[in-house]
């Protein structure tokens, strides 16, 4: 097994990661002199205490009144003439939100804005009644912002777009997904038959370098595969906080490779930059090193710029998408026996840690959800997932970036079959059939996912739909060719159908020289 078929192994356990969402709002702030002249800004705010409009067009807008540095704690700290119908901005500190809230109220005011210097808390439930008034939190930053931007005559209002359940970013998250399976499997059919041209004698040890690359799976290693699977992700749950790191070393080291090994394939079609240079007593072309500086260059700067959501993400799935068509494309699966085991218990892998495991944890939370997600909103993510951000504009997309995940797990396990699929095909000729329809399955599949995960509103283990719609029907188009025994022991059927045509032309030459005595 070759270096990247070894990190890629570490990082396949990891197959599913949940979006967290919070409740936030946004503040639009207006020159009152120029109302076309607006800006947002993110809020958080309690939605059982107020309920706020879908659009500004609906809000209405009142007159703010920044009180700056003060924290509205006392009688003393309200203006003599009060507030007069307007939204108030004070500090956070020195008393209770609601001892704010309750005295904003009191002296007329519309709207009491809480300026905080360190994150966004959202308003707790308190067991008094409730005030009448809107209440929310802002950043002092995007105060300072504001009164730079508008002035002192603002007028502000709060708002709050709803969040479909369906947004395009799946469409993307659909369309990556397909594609690399896709690719990979159609990747893997070319290898197969390269495997299958003779050599000309002077590429022959290139040629038996290409095959050391790939790596078998039997069943035996299939059911070792699983357990190491399983040992991985309860070291990951227990020891989080250090081996998260050794994930993202992992991680760039096998997408730097697999990138390489991904272009590396393009390039050599290219006649230019042939030439070879010498280096530590062994040579190699000058194309291909500067291939491999940029594959490095791409990961380092993936690894250095990790936590900038807005635009890493673009990065993360270049290398992603990379690691898994290198991954499908390397990693061959003999038979369809091996791919029903793999498939099978990767689907029961997910279905316990993701549904079962939460009746055992102490806190509730599935080990593959915590896991995924990080123990806390400030760890290290795991880069093991496919991200595109959501393209809707609401309230989420403004405080933070809400992203539509998809595993590298959930791409690569069904693209092993899809890739046997595509292989089968070359080795026996059949017009790619068994490739299309895997293909065309797993399309389907991840619909369903969709489909699911917006009637059910929670992540969803995407393996609990794609596996059964690829393996049926990988089995039907079998079973209908009347191919299924060929189809379930792949290359062994091939070595028993030339033993059984070996058996049988020696039979037929002893009865032959039989009749001639």
């Amino acid at each position: 097994m070759g270096p990247t078929g070894l990190l890629g192994l570490l990082l396949l356990p990891l197959l599913h990661c949940p979006q967290i969402y919070a409740s936030k709002g946004i503040l639009r702030s207006t020159a009152i002199e120029e109302p076309s002249k607006a800006k947002d800004f993110c809020i958080t705010y309690n939605s059982t205490w107020t309920t706020l409009p879908p659009t500004y067009t609906n809000a209405t807008f009142y007159k703010l009144l920044n009180l700056g540095s003060v924290w509205l704690c006392s009688p003393s700290d309200v203006p003599s003439g009060g507030f007069q119908d307007m939204a108030v901005i004070v500090m956070d500190g020195n008393c209770s939100m609601m001892d704010k809230a309750l005295l904003a109220q009191k002296y007329n005011a519309k709207m009491l804005l809480i300026a905080t210097r360190e994150g966004l808390p959202a308003p707790q439930d308190s067991k008094s009644s409730p005030p009448t008034i809107p209440i929310a939190y802002v950043k002092y930053g995007d105060v300072l912002n504001m009164a730079q931007v508008f002035g002192k005559d603002i007028a502000v209002a709060l708002y709050s777009p709803p969040l479909t359940q369906f947004d395009f970013s799946l469409l993307v998250i659909f369309l990556i997904s397909v594609f690399t399976v896709a690719l990979g499997g159609y990747w893997s059919g070319l290898s197969e038959m390269e495997d299958l041209r003779p050599s000309p004698s002077e590429d022959e040890c290139e040629g038996r370098k290409k095959k050391d690359e790939n790596v078998t799976f039997t069943p035996l290693t299939v059911i070792l595969f699983v357990v190491i699977c399983c040992v991985m992700l309860l070291l990951l749950y227990f020891f989080y906080k250090w081996l998260v790191y050794v994930i993202i070393c992992v991680f760039c080291l096998a997408s730097a490779m697999s990138l390489f090994n991904c272009l590396s394939a393009l390039i050599r079609n290219i006649p230019y930059g042939r030439c070879r240079i010498s280096c530590f007593s062994k040579s190699g072309e000058v194309r291909l090193l500067f291939l491999a500086a940029f594959c490095i260059a791409v990961s380092v700067t993936w690894a250095v710029f990790r936590n900038e959501d807005r635009w890493i993400w673009i990065l993360q799935d270049i290398l992603g998408v990379a690691f898994c068509l290198n991954f499908i494309k390397t990693l061959r699966m003999p038979n369809f026996k091996a791919c029903v085991i793999l498939l099978g218990l990767l689907l029961l892998y997910d279905v316990f840690f993701v549904f079962i495991t939460p009746f055992i944890t102490k806190n509730g939370e599935s080990i593959m959800v915590e896991v995924a997600a990080g123990p806390s909103e400030k760890s290290e993510k795991l880069p093991v997932v496919i991200r595109v951000p959501r393209l809707q504009y609401s309230a989420l997309t403004l405080c933070e970036i809400p992203m539509s995940l998809l595993g590298f797990g959930d791409i690569i396990v069904p693209g092993l079959l899809v890739a046997y699929c595509k292989r089968f095909d070359v080795r026996t000729s059949s017009s790619s059939i068994y490739y299309i329809s895997c293909t065309i399955a797993y399309a389907v599949g991840m619909v369903l996912t969709f489909i699911i995960l917006m009637v059910m509103k929670t992540g969803q283990p995407a393996l609990l739909y794609l596996v059964p719609c690829t393996l049926l029907t990988s089995s039907v188009i079998a079973w209908r060719r009347k191919e299924m025994k060929k189809f379930w022991n792949g290359g062994s059927y091939e070595i028993m159908e030339q033993t059984d045509n070996a058996v049988n032309e020696e039979n037929s030459i002893t009865g032959e020289a039989q009749e001639v005595q």
